[in-house]
């Protein structure tokens, strides 16, 4: 018998090769399918791997006769329905640690981008234009940056932008007093946080605690010219009090790489020259690309031939009595719920 993979969304073709290399495996990709066609497609298969626009919904997972693995290329599960997988017995898995360095670089990208104008500046120039003053920029030397989640990603941040000798400071009430220590940063709750930040990066994943984390009233705490960073999820903004207070002279300005909604063309957003706007390349570099193909393509085989199960985010069930397990999330204070 062989073991069927449905490969539902691009994937390096070294993580495909590692799957196919398999004699007792067989991978077929079938790319930009409906829920619908998901549903039909998917009684026949043991795994299923995607990346982030797949919607893994609880009528696809109820249709899976026979699957046994989710496996996502990258970091972010708010396209799973991890509850229904879970009651499934299906393991949901991912592959936090291989595109963290480019998420960190492209955190770090933005920054210094929205610091100096250098989109503006450059489509002004290719449109004929030589403003030097209009887009004289600021230093991030000497500034200080907040942290909202100190995960893989927010750490290696943190290091990096320590390396343009920025000042930083967290919020994550789930690190330990010894990693901070590591990292050499000072940790608040984000109502302490707020006020002191030059510059706000979230590093936090999407859940209905920090959905809108960062909404009209957390905005008001922050400093006249402040600007904000979100390469993490979509969401965690309230894109509207956003636009407000940019609008309004509140904030300096922001660089957006994910948004509630993908493909934002009818957002106001779009339409300011004080927003930086990328479409979700954080993790959209070869290497990243080939490490998260590879790694999930390791993470599948391993899992369905009985070896060691890594990265996984659930715990299968098989009665609906079972706890699945507490999730800690940050609450808008910064403590733990």
């Amino acid at each position: 018998m062989k073991w069927k993979i449905l490969i539902a969304e691009p994937l390096d073709e070294e993580g495909i090769n590692r799957l196919r290399e398999k004699r007792t495996f067989e991978a077929t990709q079938k790319f930009g399918m409906c829920e619908e066609d998901l549903i039909s497609s998917i009684p026949e298969y043991d795994a299923l791997i995607i990346r982030s626009e797949t919607k893994v919904t609880d009528s696809v997972i109820n249709a899976a006769s026979r699957l046994k693995v989710i496996g996502r290329a990258g970091v972010g599960l708010d396209n799973v329905d991890i509850e229904a997988a879970t009651r499934k017995g299906i393991v949901v898995m991912n592959t936090p640690g291989g595109n963290t360095v480019s998420a960190a670089e492209h955190t770090i990208s933005m920054i210094l981008a929205l610091s100096r104008n250098i989109p503006q500046a450059n489509a002004s120039l290719k449109e004929g234009r030589w403003d030097r003053k209009k887009f004289q920029g600021t230093e991030v030397y000497g500034k200080t940056l907040g942290i909202v989640g100190l995960g893989r990603v927010g750490s290696e941040v943190a290091r990096r932008a320590q390396g343009l000798e920025m000042k930083v400071i967290a919020c994550d009430p789930l690190i330990s007093k010894q990693r901070v220590q590591e990292l050499g940063i000072g940790l608040f709750n984000l109502e302490q946080l707020l006020p002191q930040v030059d510059y706000l990066s979230l590093h936090t994943p999407l859940t209905p605690q920090t959905r809108n984390l960062i909404g009209e009233r957390e905005i008001s705490l922050m400093k006249e010219g402040a600007r904000i960073i979100n390469c993490a999820r979509g969401g965690i903004i309230d894109e509207e009090a956003l636009y407000r207070a940019l609008k309004e002279g509140k904030l300096k300005g922001a660089a957006l790489d994910v948004f509630e909604k993908e493909k934002p063309f009818s957002s106001p957003l779009v339409e300011l020259d004080s927003v930086v706007l990328t479409p979700h390349l954080g993790a959209s570099t070869e290497e990243a690309q080939r490490r998260v193909a590879v790694d999930i393509a390791s993470q599948v085989i391993d899992a369905l031939e009985g070896r060691e199960i890594r990265n996984a985010v659930n715990v299968p069930i098989s009665t609906s009595d079972t706890e699945i397990g507490i999730e800690k999330t940050i609450d808008r204070k910064g403590n733990q719920e």
